[in-house]
């Protein structure tokens, strides 16, 4: 089978299924696994280049969450040229990535017959089903399942280690956790459940609901113990050089976060914007931040780092 995928988090999925070598097509975004890298690129940033940094590339995303426009171009000869059967795509994220109906009207253009699957995740478990779903699409119902049986059962035992240090009297962390900076947006879809499943109460996004404008105000007024740093596309070092240039209210250090030095920068593109199989990965980084007594080394390498208030 010959696979295109529009979603690094597809991606992702592709190769933990074993399915890398049918893998013709990706987004430039892509960049997990490494062996992703020679596949053919089928999309680009809107006026950007490979080597914008993520200055550039924040700017950019900035610009079209106030307009409502995708940040990505398709390059329909490419896709074309790959003569795909199987094409993963979203509806979810507007700006993020490639529209749907572009996608479909592409689709129809090339010879030949060509699935165009949807992934719509908004939970974990919905994370989980589009693991099977591509397995099922793709042939792989075997290896779908066997992955999802080591996701569920590291997921069971962060949770049951979780549950065993609330037993011990160790309280939720209350947090904040913002998907953008510039206007602060606060998490939404699976992002407060991965909080959640680790420990943490997310006072300011909804489960399931997307991810909405918040302003600094509002952060100020529910007054998280921490503040968790993760904007869409950017890792941990990229969200803390965003921090360092972004300006804050004049009250900022009377934050309970500051105070504490509870503030941090995650790599929210790897671990919590993209649903694939690495949200769990995630998860045990939050329970060691949450706890770090009862979770030690859980956080993936170079996953968050400390801001310095």
């Amino acid at each position: 089978m010959r696979i295109v995928s529009l979603l690094p988090s597809a991606t992702e999925i592709v190769f933990a299924l074993g399915l890398g070598d049918e893998l013709v097509g990706r987004t430039h975004e892509c960049d997990f696994p490494a062996g992703a890298a020679p596949v053919p690129v089928m999309t680009a940033s809107v006026g950007g280049q490979p080597t914008d940094t993520s200055r550039e590339i924040h700017d950019r995303v900035s610009a079209s969450v106030h307009g409502g426009s995708s940040i990505y171009r398709l390059d329909e000869e490419a896709l074309a040229a790959a003569r795909p059967d199987l094409i993963l795509t979203q509806e979810l994220c507007e700006v993020c990535a490639v529209g749907y109906r572009e996608v479909t009207e592409a689709a129809r253009a090339i010879v030949g017959e060509v699935s165009v699957i949807s992934l719509e995740p908004t939970s974990i478990e919905g994370i989980f089903n589009t693991i099977s779903t591509v397995g099922a699409m793709a042939d792989a119902e075997d290896e779908a399942v066997g992955l999802l049986e080591i996701l569920r059962e590291r997921l069971g035992d962060l949770e049951n280690r979780v549950l065993q240090r609330r037993l011990a009297g160790i309280p939720p962390r209350r947090v904040a956790a913002l998907e953008w900076l510039d206007p602060p947006f606060a998490a939404g879809h699976w992002v407060p459940e991965q909080v959640r499943r680790a420990g943490g109460w997310e006072l300011l996004g909804q489960e399931g609901e997307r991810s909405v404008e918040t302003t600094w105000d509002q952060v100020r007024e529910v007054d998280p113990e921490q503040l968790l740093l993760m904007p869409c596309g950017l890792d941990a070092n990229a969200t803390a050089a965003e921090w360092e240039r972004l300006s804050k209210p004049g009250w900022f250090p009377e934050l309970r976060a500051v105070r504490r030095r509870e503030v941090f920068a995650l790599d929210g593109s790897a671990y919590f914007s993209r649903p694939g199989p690495r949200v769990v990965d995630g998860i045990a980084m939050l329970a060691e931040l949450f706890d770090p007594h009862g979770f030690i080394d859980e956080a993936p390498p170079d996953g968050w780092v400390p801001i310095d208030p």
